[in-house]
């Protein structure tokens, strides 16, 4: 069986698929389209006190890298702090959240396999948008 050509992809910095979500924000670099759907690449940045989604699990796989900043991530509703380089995998079906809970800035990068979270992306983000995600 063959595979269907891909055409390689460079996404300058600050490009991609932007979604606002008030005091987060999430960029999607690729996703199914540009992966023959084996994973989508995002990046995700946090103000300071910023609450996430909330407790949510999803068949895909995630894998986090927090490249500015620190992230408290909860894996089967125990918290943690990964600090910049720090790495998580998150098998899909587990529950999880992830929140700023620092004075400066933090973002990661998601790497989702397989592909298609990025489909649920307009109603998450709108969702959240309508939200306060600041933590007191």
């Amino acid at each position: 069986m063959t595979e269907p050509l891909r055409k390689p992809v460079l996404v300058p910095a600050g490009n991609g698929r932007l979604y606002e979500m008030g005091r987060m924000r999430a960029i999607f670099k690729a996703d199914r389209e540009e992966t023959a759907g084996r994973y989508s690449i995002s990046e995700w940045w946090l103000e300071p006190h910023t609450r996430g989604p909330g407790v949510h699990a999803h068949s895909d796989d995630h894998i986090f890298y927090v490249i500015e900043g620190s992230l408290s991530l909860a894996v089967d509703g125990r918290w943690s702090t990964l600090e910049t380089g720090g790495y998580a995998l998150i098998p899909g079906g587990t529950r999880h959240d992830f929140e700023n809970r620092g004075a400066v800035r933090a973002g990661f990068i998601s790497l989702n396999t397989p592909a298609g979270f990025e489909a649920k992306m307009p109603g998450i983000a709108a969702a959240l948008a309508a939200e306060d995600l600041r933590i007191d």
